[in-house]
């Protein structure tokens, strides 16, 4: 992978929660700071997209009949998952607003939803794989998916390593 990319993607995860953690707030403070964090958010959101899509093209070798086939291919999967990630990322702000307060209930809740989230993710991949195996040969399709992998489990493991675990 290009370094300086992927420097960039990790970069972009700290900042995710890293620089308005939510966690830490009064609720009165946390009030105020939600419209901010959901607009810093999306615009990181946007950003990390741009960046990851940077991250294929610079990673994936695709003539132009391939390359003609798979990015409209890919920009509908990515609209896909941003649709996931929309449920995510609302699942990360509930867990926020109820962090220190969060009964048995919400927390077995909580869980199964997160859970459904990895299903949902899984099953849009195995989706698209098969769309993109009809455009691209075998090999540059598990690039692909290599390369796709490794940018969100880079993304994943930044924005879980700033969500303080559930308290017993």
């Amino acid at each position: 992978m290009k370094k300086s990319l992927l420097a960039v993607l990790v970069l972009s995860g700290v900042v995710l929660f890293g620089h308005h953690s939510v966690f830490a707030q009064d609720s009165g403070t946390q009030a105020s700071a939600n419209a901010q964090i959901d607009q810093d958010i999306e615009l990181l959101r946007k950003d990390i997209r741009s960046q990851k899509k940077q991250l294929i093209a610079a990673n994936l070798p695709l003539t132009a009949a391939e390359a003609q086939k798979f990015w409209p291919l890919y920009d509908q999967y990515i609209t896909d998952l941003v649709a996931v990630n929309n449920e995510k990322y609302k699942l990360i702000k509930e867990y926020a607003q109820n962090y220190g307060t969060m009964t048995e209930a919400q927390a077995d809740d909580w869980t199964q939803r997160l859970l459904q989230l990895d299903v949902n993710v899984a099953t849009l991949r195995q989706k698209y794989w098969s769309n993109f195996r009809k455009v691209l040969p075998a090999k540059k399709t598990a690039l692909y998916e290599q390369v796709e992998r490794r940018a969100q489990m880079l993304i994943d493991i930044q924005i879980s390593s700033q969500i303080p675990l559930v308290q017993p």
